[in-house]
């Protein structure tokens, strides 16, 4: 049975690779991710190899292998479906529920988890717009296409789908500036000088830095 350490190196493999677009991972990514120090995570990383998890070449970096890559969409799908519990059922808000997923997760049963997702109807995503994985190891998508909020001609009119920060802050912010998933705005205005995008919702005229709304997927409307 795997470790919790497993899983979260498994987990943050593949969710680094899912950003970067890359199979590769390097060691100092992976290390800023877990918040532990590159010695440690090559150490890991060399298990990994041995456990046949996952793929290490030094200087190079790592990639998951298929049997890795199988546990680390499991413990995903897992992390998903409860934080979305949390909210739908617990009323928790969407900055409250990822330490509390992570807790859980390497706790419940796959049973407990398909009776999760069947009691859900079978969502597509999480409270912050990130696909679940069906139990077969599938990422369920809407089909729409998303860019990152800072690449939209001004007078767009755009839905948020996705956020990729998810720090809690962060996603503070974005209540208080009436954001959430689903939540429609025009683009008021993208100022390359002073590195700002503005948006209108409503009467109401939210802005923040580029690499704020890079961290956010729209689809256009």
């Amino acid at each position: 049975m795997p470790s919790l350490t497993v899983e979260n190196y498994l987990k943050a493999i593949w969710q680094i690779g899912a950003t970067t677009g890359s199979s590769s991972v390097s060691t100092g990514k992976l290390a800023q991710s877990l918040k532990v120090s590159p010695g440690t995570v090559t150490s890991m990383q060399k298990a990994l190899a041995e456990a046949g998890l996952a793929s290490y070449r030094p200087y190079e970096g790592v990639s998951l292998t298929e049997a890795g890559r199988t546990l680390a969409l499991r413990m995903l799908r897992r992390h998903r479906l409860i934080e979305l519990f949390l909210v739908q059922t617990l009323g928790l808000t969407w900055d409250q529920v990822h330490e509390e997923a992570e807790n859980m997760e390497h706790a419940v049963s796959d049973f407990l988890i398909d009776r999760i997702d069947d009691f859900l109807g079978n969502p597509v995503c999480d409270p912050h717009g990130d696909p679940i994985p069906t139990a077969n190891g599938d990422l369920r998508t809407s089909g729409e296409e998303s860019r990152p909020l800072n690449s939209v001609p001004v007078g767009s009119k755009v839905r948020l789908v996705r956020v990729l920060n998810q720090d809690a802050d962060f996603l503070r912010y974005l209540t208080e500036s009436d954001l959430s998933i689903g939540a429609t705005a025009l683009v008021e205005q993208v100022n390359e000088a002073a590195g700002l995008v503005s948006l209108r919702r409503g009467d109401r005229s939210v802005a923040m830095g580029r690499a704020a709304a890079e961290q956010l997927l729209v689809v256009l409307q």
